[in-house]
């Protein structure tokens, strides 16, 4: 049986095959884990802020201990806007296709980003696709890893199934590098990208993000990828199928994707 395969059947990305996991200390654990709910909560917050909040807190880190975390969650100290991967100047950067423009149906517009998921000894990503119209979620990912893989796996999967007008992203290596928009030119999908430094060009997803957190994340001791995975899954299919949304009228974002009423 090939790798691949085998990754397959075990739901885990061919990067993540590859990947030798490096310890980490339980005091750096600690304090990734306090920035990332933070930052979730005042997402302005660049590293001075955050060193000078966390010291109020009892955290007696400074500027560059902070900077070097943020590196690890893939934060970005200088604008509120999550960034868990860095451009490649090599890659072409699309312009940003969506400022101005009404949200009118489904497949309209999806878009994609990548979070950082806490486990009690150690953190795992996550990528997720997302429908604006109806903020269905379409398809996702966890990854142990940040390579591109993952992000381009599920890119895929829900392509062969649905297609979009305009796909958005942020200008991150994984969604600039040949291999993910080649699969959305090769389907005629217009591609966007935010803006350098624009937190509200994606704001669909930075609100899901943080709605995952809250309600599910921040609520769990999760010690393993697994654990990780299946909470991640019973929330996806609770908020997809069940969670009211009052932009949506209280309905559910499947109830609006799907036209069920």
């Amino acid at each position: 049986m090939t790798i691949e395969r085998q990754c397959e059947l075990l739901g885990l990305s061919r990067s993540g095959y590859y990947y030798k996991l490096h310890p980490i200390s339980e005091t750096q654990l600690a304090l990734l884990k306090i920035i990332d709910v933070v930052y979730t909560e005042y997402p302005f917050f660049g590293a001075r802020q955050m060193s000078s909040y966390l010291k109020r807190k009892g955290w007696d880190v400074g500027r560059k201990r902070v900077s070097a975390a943020y590196k690890v969650l893939g934060l970005e100290s200088t604008s509120p806007k999550p960034k868990l991967s860095i451009p490649n100047k090599e890659h072409l950067i699309y312009p940003y296709l969506l400022r101005g423009i009404a949200i009118t149906h489904c497949n309209q517009v999806w878009s994609t980003d990548i979070t950082f998921i806490r486990l009690n000894h150690g953190f795992v990503y996550l990528m997720a696709i997302i429908d604006w119209f109806s903020r269905y979620i379409l398809d996702w990912e966890v990854s142990i890893t940040l390579e591109a893989d993952f992000c381009i796996e599920t890119l895929k999967r829900v392509l062969n199934e649905k297609l979009c007008e305009i796909f958005n992203t942020d200008q991150g290596s994984q969604f600039t590098s040949y291999e993910f928009t080649n699969l959305l030119l090769q389907k005629n999908i217009r591609i966007s990208m935010d803006g350098k430094g624009r937190s509200l060009d994606n704001v669909f997803v930075e609100r899901f993000w943080r709605s995952l957190k809250y309600e599910c994340i921040y609520l769990r001791s999760l010690n393993t990828v697994r654990e990780a995975t299946d909470a991640i899954k019973k929330y996806f299919e609770f908020y997809n199928n069940e969670r009211p949304h009052q932009a949506l009228n209280n309905k559910t974002p499947a109830e609006i994707y799907f036209g069920l009423i």
